[in-house]
């Protein structure tokens, strides 16, 4: 599949720098499986990632006077009936204020107290907004109206009394458009994208958590529409929380349906079919070692909210949240954290962007949790190499399956590199915020193989990326070793894996080791394409993409086999090619880097390219700190 990211890209070249390189240790062109026989240290060997692992959480321990409530409800009986079967029901009011941890974002908040959206760097008029289910608003769009993330971000810009008449203004029209109680054909009740399981979930338990914001205001009507669209969404929820697009929407919902049993009157039926169901779909969401099966940073970040504000829920109504709930909550962060890089951001992986590390950290500080990224991520599939003060990142496992995937990537070994906080190699990323300014017709382009630091045969991905975020066919198996080496002047971590991507097309299979000197002053790497069977006559077109951070200057060297690169803080890299079984140029070509703000950045790749045999190839190559 051609890459639009590919296509836009020049053969313009930059000034001529010095290509000269003086590696420590062995010569640049010499076999690193040659290095590592020569050097073999004991390490592990990682099991073959073929699927993810699911994880068993248990429902809380509740008495059998309890289990039956929780089938009864489950059933459909009322909680009322359940609860107080001789009284009449209780109105429906707000048993508690909730204290969220979380502050949303400042600047979106202000901009909609001025009358505006401001949704990755694109503003939008509330007064000409159409909320209505006909509407066709961008996905962030969608998830940041229908969702009501933003009275999050209202609620952090100003003291609450300076806060009700906006969010009163945007409830009045949300609710006059897809409000439960329209009767107007094609709306109301479980009408249009606003009634998506995920953006509902996120709905109702924001209007939980903010409930100040929507219910203390002087508008008795608006107030009066508000708790019955909390009561009816509510309802609404338990009886359709399980036809969620993914399993991460599904647990939108049973946080939102727990939320309400906890706060709201007659609630312990529905909390107790709240926690079963969340407690089972958590999960099914997450692998035994917490990363989310859509392998997405972004929905790693998403789970970790809901529990964050469901835990805040369960502060404010005075109960113990449940142990499995606060166990998940440590699971899911030290997977999040070997995602970032020394500037405190996140890599771009699997549709996300370079995640603000101020966002990342207020997150991290709301969980709650206290711990060190994890480095060896054997379910999610990210490796991390740490040397110094350089961090690598790798991609070791298959793309999410198609059920799983949202922005899904074909990202299969491709890797990040950082030093001293300066993203040095990257992915382009930034797929999840197309419809912001990074623009909807180059989204499938930014999830392709060419988008990421790796290698693409004949420009085609690894594996099929197809429409709505899902994958198709490709890598099916990913072989990862990883151990640590003993040079002849230091130690270094190497890691080396292959995947089948190639193998049913083209009958060859990619192979990549990657050396890191444990001062992060020097990465070695080597691409070998393999024979996965009877080795095929003729040539194939290859390229070997390194997508260069932002800021930096590229320059080739005289003989085209290197490129110097000069970082904004005065430091310099270098890169050289070493020996190669096949032929090949290095060019300098356009690029582009989706930032944390959803903001595409115009960047420069280095592209080793040309044809090489069908039979195999191998291409090894070096990045160096100087000076």
């Amino acid at each position: 599949m051609v890459n639009a990211v590919a296509e836009d890209r020049t053969r313009d070249q930059a000034a001529a720098g010095d290509g000269s390189a003086m590696p420590l240790g062995k010569d640049p062109g010499e076999s690193l499986v040659t290095v590592f026989e020569e050097n073999g240290a004991a390490g592990s060997v990682l099991e073959p990632g073929k699927s993810l692992v699911l994880t068993d959480f248990s429902p809380p321990a509740i008495s059998a006077g309890e289990r039956l409530i929780r089938l009864a409800y489950r059933l459909g009986v009322p909680s009322s009936t359940l609860t107080s079967p001789f009284t009449k029901p209780a109105r429906t009011r707000m048993l508690a204020t909730v204290k969220c941890p979380l502050e949303g974002d400042r600047a979106a908040g202000v901009a909609l107290r001025m009358g505006h959206f401001l949704v990755h760097g694109v503003k939008a008029p509330i007064g000409q907004l159409d909320f209505s289910p006909q509407a066709r608003l961008t996905a962030p769009f969608e998830r940041v109206v229908h969702g009501f993330s933003w009275l999050g971000d209202l609620a952090a810009s100003a003291p609450r009394e300076e806060c009700v008449p906006t969010a009163e203004r945007v409830l009045a029209a949300w609710l006059a458009a897809n409000g439960p109680a329209k009767k107007a054909p094609g709306t109301g009740l479980g009408k249009g994208p606003a009634w998506n399981v995920e953006y509902a979930g996120h709905r109702l338990l924001n209007w939980l958590v903010y409930a100040p914001l929507i219910l203390s205001g002087q508008n008795e009507r608006v107030r009066a529409e508000a708790l019955d669209a909390i009561t009816q969404t509510a309802r609404w929820l338990d009886r359709n929380v399980t036809r969620g697009d993914d399993v991460l929407g599904e647990v939108a919902g049973w946080c939102a349906i727990t939320a309400a049993g906890l706060l709201l009157p007659e609630g312990k039926p529905r909390r107790l079919f709240g926690e079963a169901g969340l407690i089972r779909a958590l999960g099914e969401l997450v692998a035994d070692d917490g990363g989310v099966l859509s392998r997405s940073p972004l929905a790693q970040m998403d789970a970790i909210e809901l529990l964050v504000k469901l835990t805040a829920c369960y502060r404010a109504a005075g109960r113990d949240t449940p142990a499995a709930l606060d166990a998940m909550l440590v699971l899911l962060v030290p997977p999040l954290l070997a995602l970032m890089h020394g500037d405190g951001g996140l890599g771009s992986w699997q549709g996300a962007g370079a995640v603000r590390a101020d966002r990342v950290a207020a997150l991290i500080e709301a969980s709650g949790v206290r711990t060190r990224p994890l480095k060896d991520i054997r379910q999610w599939g990210y490796q991390r190499l740490t040397g110094g003060k350089t961090i690598l990142q790798f991609d070791a496992a298959p793309p999410p399956r198609a059920r799983h995937a949202r922005s899904g990537c074909a990202s299969t070994l491709a890797f990040e590199l950082s030093c001293e906080g300066r993203r040095i190699i990257v992915n382009c990323g930034g797929a999840s915020f197309a419809g912001g300014q990074t623009p909807i017709r180059i989204e499938q382009g930014l999830r392709a193989t060419a988008a990421h630091s790796t290698l693409a045969l004949d420009n085609v991905n690894s594996t099929a990326v197809m429409i709505n975020g899902k994958l198709g066919k490709g890598v099916e198996e990913v072989e990862v070793n990883r151990r640590m080496l003993e040079l002849d002047s230091g130690k270094a971590s190497r890691i080396e894996a292959s995947h089948d991507g190639y193998a049913a097309r083209f009958g060859l299979v990619h192979r990549r080791i990657l050396i890191l000197r444990d001062d992060g002053s020097e990465l070695r790497g080597e691409d070998l394409l393999v024979p996965s069977g009877k080795g095929k006559r003729g040539k194939i077109e290859f390229a070997i993409r390194f997508h260069i951070g932002p800021g930096i200057e590229l320059g080739l060297s005289d003989d085209r086999k290197g490129a110097g690169l000069a970082l904004p803080d005065g430091t310099y890299w270098q890169f050289r090619l070493g020996n190669t079984s096949a032929g090949g140029e290095l060019d300098i070509e356009e690029s582009m880097w989706v930032d944390g703000q959803g903001r595409p950045q115009p960047i420069q790749q280095l592209v080793l390219q040309g044809l090489t045999s069908r039979s195999g190839g191998t291409f090894s190559w070096l990045l160096k700190k100087m000076g």
